[in-house]
């Protein structure tokens, strides 16, 4: 029977078939310690492998449990978001389907969510990747905080609980392009980190390739920064300067130094650098017109082809 403490847990699965009959195993034997109000869905972000076959056997034999299939794959933002609307909890906590974010981590977040936060997010102390990735990501977090105009926390991901209030807010952004811990951040509302060690994948191969993350990382910059745009402004001052102080060593050096350099090099060494600057803000502007593009077309975030132990419709 669902009740005000409910706690609403959303798995956003791709490519995790090796990986769900674990993560359901472990997800009750710590919510059972934690409370027996609690609903968990999962989200079938219409992955290739059998995932959609085991979860809904699993939601044949746990009534608690509900599969969402997606009608194609719309990405884990998306999915979250999908699960964010069918949860019903007065608490909802994302996680990813690969069981890298230990759900044996939850009573801890829920033990700040019961002192009054509204959010509790888990910053990654640690996490067992390779090296390079890894300060490759420090420093991805860190620039991405200096960037933004809202006060991001540092080595935060999607793994957190949220409040209703902050989920209902949350749902009411329409974009598309979503970055979630980025609108986490947005709403406002009190919030926390609890640091945890971020495991390696339990079953199969990571889906984020190098250009993945790249693509992920724009993602949360040109979301919610204007700097790149500021940036711009400031090449074209930078370049200003550099021409009207080109144009006046080049005046000296014509009466002071009759033979200094000039003609064919000069020539090619300002347009290489015209064109370098002209491209590159091409290229900023291209990125944030992009994604008024996909924004401006209206279509669905997501589109559900199936639910299994729909709770909404007990309501």
């Amino acid at each position: 029977m669902l009740t005000e403490k409910l706690i609403s847990i959303v798995v956003a699965c791709y490519r995790d078939a090796d990986n769900v009959r674990e993560m359901y195993r472990r997800l009750t034997e710590v919510l059972a310690q934690v409370t027996p109000h609690y609903e968990i869905i999962f989200v079938n972000d219409n992955s290739p492998d059998n995932a959609e076959e085991i979860l809904l056997e699993i939601a044949g034999r746990d009534q608690r449990v509900t599969v969402i299939s997606h009608s194609r794959n719309f990405g884990s933002q998306m999915a979250f978001t999908s699960g964010m609307q069918q949860s019903v909890g007065a608490a909802v906590i994302l996680m990813d389907g690969d069981l890298q974010d230990p759900p044996e981590t939850i009573p801890v977040l829920i033990a700040e969510w019961n002192k009054g936060f509204d959010v509790v997010y888990g910053v990654r102390e640690k996490r067992r990747e390779n090296p390079l990735m890894g300060a490759a990501r420090k420093l991805f977090y860190r620039l991405y905080r200096r960037l933004s105009y809202i006060d991001v926390p540092v080595d935060a991901g999607d793994f957190s609980v949220m409040s209703r209030r902050v989920v209902d807010a949350m749902l009411l952004m329409p974009e598309r392009d979503r970055f979630l811990r980025g609108l986490r951040s947005w709403v406002g509302f009190r919030q926390t980190g609890v640091p945890y060690v971020r495991a390696a994948r339990f079953a199969g191969e990571s889906t984020n390739s190098l250009l993945e993350n790249v693509r992920w990382a724009k993602r949360g910059i040109f979301s919610f920064s204007y700097r790149p745009l500021e940036l711009i402004s400031l090449m074209t001052l930078m370049v200003t300067f550099l021409a009207a102080a080109a144009i006046v060593v080049y005046f000296v050096l014509y009466f002071v130094i009759p033979n200094a350099p000039r003609g064919y090099l000069t020539l090619l060494v300002a347009v290489l650098l015209l064109g370098a600057v002209q491209l590159f803000s091409l290229s900023i502007i291209a990125e944030y017109l992009g994604r008024m593009f996909e924004e401006v077309k209206q279509r669905p975030q997501f589109i559900v082809r199936s639910i299994a132990n729909d709770h909404r419709l007990e309501e």
